[in-house]
């Protein structure tokens, strides 16, 4: 007996402006039909949608070359403000792997890294003393290094913003910053202060950061505790914070607690914004991602890219083994998003768990290309095939989208995934290219070549500074749609299936 194609649940919502637009139905079945998504649609029903930039996929003309950065007028100089074990280095690292992802060239400076290089006369806390003079040269020399290596890396083009990551504790260190960046060389600043008083929080960020710190190598993890608290001890004694009556020049924003509590002071410009939305969106939540493809289609065993095929008997039997995955995971409050394409909703039909489709997971649009083979493209559009080889990244199908376009459009998928807690994604390989890249910090000329086979569970756990990364093939077999990057641009290579 042939599967079921389509099941749907009462926890299924659909994410899409336009079903808030449709016009009343006079039939009660019709309006019911209406609030699924399309790929749940009847034929007839499909057709009483209206035309929306929802449903009519407008595209502009093709571009070609190098991703452009359009979004900072003038390079931005990020400075971290806190006490020691306040989520600083996370937050420089998350911001950081962020901005590069959207094509904002972004770069961390830490100055532990400086002090570290400099000396080795870190014993134990007492380098911290507020006292102990020798120290406090050696530590105010790296700043001033670390601030001198920033400016001339952002003169230097290669990137827009830099992220200082130190503890910026006082007025007068805040100034000679201010001093530095804005006053001398022009450039935008933004403060952001992480203050946190839980103690959990504080003592659980020493026990899974701080004890592999190169400063305690070797050391007993409660001894490591005891100095490390001892060390933020001394930088208690000198702390001011952020004050917009002390300091009313400047721009900053306050994180309270993980994200409890933002207030922002003088935000000043659409990056210092973007990066109050992000950071305002993560958290510190144990949680886990799971991404996978849909199952094999049938366009995956015709070689055809693109189009809205249904699953192979196969991929109906991956689906069935990814219900049976997930039940025996018991995970908790886990929700499942998917796109719009049938494939991808039919993957998840037997899943017990709350439904979202997302039309931002579609795959990329190949345009002029869709429901066509490598050989097909090759032997129509050479020259289109042959570019696309050469900067896979920025490359727009004619017509269609590039990965560029697709990390655009994907943005809101990452602040919400942020957001959340337990999710399983399905989606495509393009897509899953996309969000595999933020959350491994992969390059633009990484993204494109991503492994991201079928029949394949990436299992994502987020950790301190990164992600750990599982891959579990579930024992279903399925086509090989990974085409490497070619050593030639424009040769088609041994694989002719699903567009990559």
């Amino acid at each position: 007996m042939d599967p079921p194609r389509y099941t749907t649940s009462p926890s299924l919502r659909v994410r899409t402006k336009s079903l808030n637009q449709l016009k009343k139905c006079t039939e009660v079945a019709a309006e019911s039909e209406l609030h699924l998504c399309p790929s749940v649609m009847s034929e007839d029903t499909r057709k009483m949608l209206p035309p929306t930039s929802e449903t009519v996929m407008t595209k502009p003309f093709p571009i070609r070359g190098e991703r452009a950065i359009t979004d900072v007028s003038a390079p931005h100089v990020i400075a971290m403000v806190g006490l020691p074990a306040r989520g600083k280095t996370f937050i420089s690292k998350k911001l950081t792997r962020y901005l590069n992802w959207i094509g904002i060239g972004t770069r961390v400076f830490n100055l532990g890294e400086y002090r570290r290089h400099a000396t080795s006369a870190y014993k134990s806390h007492e380098f911290f003393r507020p006292d102990n003079e020798e120290a406090m040269a050696i530590r105010n020399r790296c700043a001033t290094q670390a601030l001198a290596d920033v400016c001339r890396w952002l003169h230097s083009g290669q990137g827009s913003v830099a992220v200082f990551d130190a503890t910026n504790s006082t007025i007068d260190r805040r100034k000679l910053i201010y001093d530095i960046v804005v006053r001398e060389n022009n450039f935008k600043l933004f403060f952001v202060e992480s203050i946190c008083d839980d103690p959990q929080i504080i003592e659980q960020n020493i026990k899974e950061v701080k004890v592999s710190s190169p400063d305690y190598a070797n050391m007993n993890t409660d001894l490591v505790v005891r100095d490390f608290l001892q060390r933020i001890e001394h930088y208690e004694e000198r702390y001011q914070p952020l004050n917009e009556n002390q300091e009313p020049h400047l721009s900053f924003m306050k994180i309270f607690n993980t994200g409890k509590t933002v207030v922002v002071y003088n935000n000043e410009g659409h990056v210092q914004s973007r990066i109050v939305y992000y950071l305002m969106n993560i958290h510190i939540t144990p949680r886990t991602i799971y991404l996978t493809r849909h199952g094999e289609s049938e366009h995956n065993l015709k070689g055809l890219i693109g189009g809205d095929s249904d699953l192979s008997d196969r991929g109906w039997k991956y689906a069935d083994a990814l219900a049976a995955y997930i039940d025996q995971q018991s995970i908790s409050g886990l929700r499942v998003w998917t796109s719009w394409m049938k494939r991808s909703v039919q993957t998840v039909a037997h899943l017990k768990a709350p439904q979202e489709r997302w039309k931002a997971l579609n795959e990329i649009d190949a345009g002029n290309c869709e429901e066509m083979s490598y050989a097909e493209i090759q032997q129509k559009f050479p020259e289109e095939f042959k570019a696309r080889d050469q900067n896979k990244f920025a490359y727009r199908y004619p017509r269609g989208e590039s990965y560029e376009d697709l990390v655009a459009r994907l943005e809101p998928v990452i602040m919400e995934l942020e957001r959340q807690g337990n999710v399983l994604v399905v989606s495509h390989q393009a897509v899953l290219r996309c969000l595999f890249a933020y959350f491994l910090d992969k390059s633009a000329d990484e993204l494109p070549y991503l492994y991201v086979p079928l029949h394949t569970i990436i299992k994502l756990t987020p950790v301190a500074y990164g992600c750990k990364v599982e891959h579990i093939k579930l024992p279903i077999d399925a086509v090989n749609t990974h085409r490497p990057k070619p050593t030639s641009p424009g040769e088609v290579g041994k694989l002719e299936a699903d567009h990559i």
